[in-house]
């Protein structure tokens, strides 16, 4: 983080892609706290934070992005693993995309070439970048947080990006920082290259939202 850029709180939250006051931590002062941190804060709070320009910033999910992530994690599982292409982590996997940055994707997919001896890590916080990474969009989520945070994604190597929108019932599939498809409810999600032979009737995705129980 450059000091000199920063005089105010609103400085740094606008640098952070304008996320709300209540999801940064002070403690420890922003600007000084490492991944250390990161593991501290979930073991002493329960509290799933990414570490950015050494600030400790809360990562949000609420319980319908929840529900549709493990609706789509199911189903990339099963693909992934039927085919023995690598690991599916959830939303509490975190990944140092670069020193001193820390991100917790929904879901991401790390092909074994891209595991050290292709094995699972047994580092808490591994220095991985997996191939695919998802956000479920949540409502507390701001459009300059989700930018900055693809730019960092295909900047440390991701090649593809989905970000889900459960209200719009959208999918913006990325291959590049701002190269972008917007995938309606009536589409099909693909893999693309990178998961080739993958595809989900976004319908059916989404139908899971609606689901109810038997009277």
């Amino acid at each position: 983080m450059e000091a000199s850029s920063i005089e105010t709180v609103a400085d740094l939250l606008g640098q952070l892609g304008g996320v709300s006051p209540a999801r940064m931590r002070f403690r420890p002062l922003p600007g000084t706290a490492t991944e250390a941190d990161v593991l501290d804060v979930r073991q002493r709070h329960g509290l799933l934070c990414e570490l950015v320009e050494g600030v400790l910033v809360e990562k949000l999910m609420g319980f319908r992005e929840s529900f549709l992530a493990i609706a789509l994690s199911a189903v990339l599982w099963g693909f992934v693993k039927t085919r023995n292409l690598g690991l599916v982590t959830g939303a509490d996997g975190m990944l140092r995309l670069a020193p001193g940055l820390v991100r917790i994707p929904d879901l991401a997919f790390i092909s074994w070439q891209r595991l050290p001896e292709r094995r699972v890590p047994t580092d808490p916080i591994p220095g991985l970048v997996p191939d695919l990474v998802v956000e479920v969009l949540s409502e507390g989520n701001t459009v300059a947080e989700m930018d900055r945070k693809r730019h960092e994604y295909f900047a440390a190597g991701v090649r593809l990006a989905w970000f889900v929108d459960p209200v719009a019932r959208t999918v913006e599939v990325y291959t590049a920082p701002n190269q972008s498809t917007r995938l309606g409810a009536e589409q099909t999600l693909d893999g693309g290259t990178v998961l080739a032979g993958f595809s989900l009737s976004l319908a059916e995705l989404f139908a899971e939202l609606d689901r109810q129980g038997f009277a």
